[in-house]
């Protein structure tokens, strides 16, 4: 799997396509990359209570990660991935490392 380590926080709500999976947010380090089909490496995101609806949207769509690497726990991603596994049966593992984001 390719791993994706993001520079800096990100907003899903906004910030990402779920269509695509690809980053649309200007001001992210990332803008342009996808994170379909690989592992995503973030300390956390930023946002709005929206987000976790566009990650799970692009999950259901085949465009989320496989897995997810957080650097601290994280309230957008843990309900993300709770709702695409009830509501779709898609499974996206989630671990926390303190340190796994930031030497990569």
């Amino acid at each position: 799997m390719t791993v994706l380590r993001l520079d800096a926080p990100i907003s899903f709500w906004g910030g990402l396509d779920p269509a695509t999976g690809m980053i649309t947010d200007v001001h992210h380090p990332q803008r342009g990359e996808s994170i379909a089909g690989k592992v995503l490496v973030l300390e956390r995101t930023v946002g709005s209570t929206n987000s976790p609806g566009t990650l799970v949207e692009a999950i259901r769509l085949g465009n989320g990660p496989e897995l997810i690497i957080l650097g601290q726990p994280d309230m957008t991603v843990a309900s993300a991935v709770y709702v695409a596994k009830a509501l779709y049966g898609i499974e996206i593992p989630v671990e926390i490392s303190s340190d796994a984001w930031k030497d990569r």
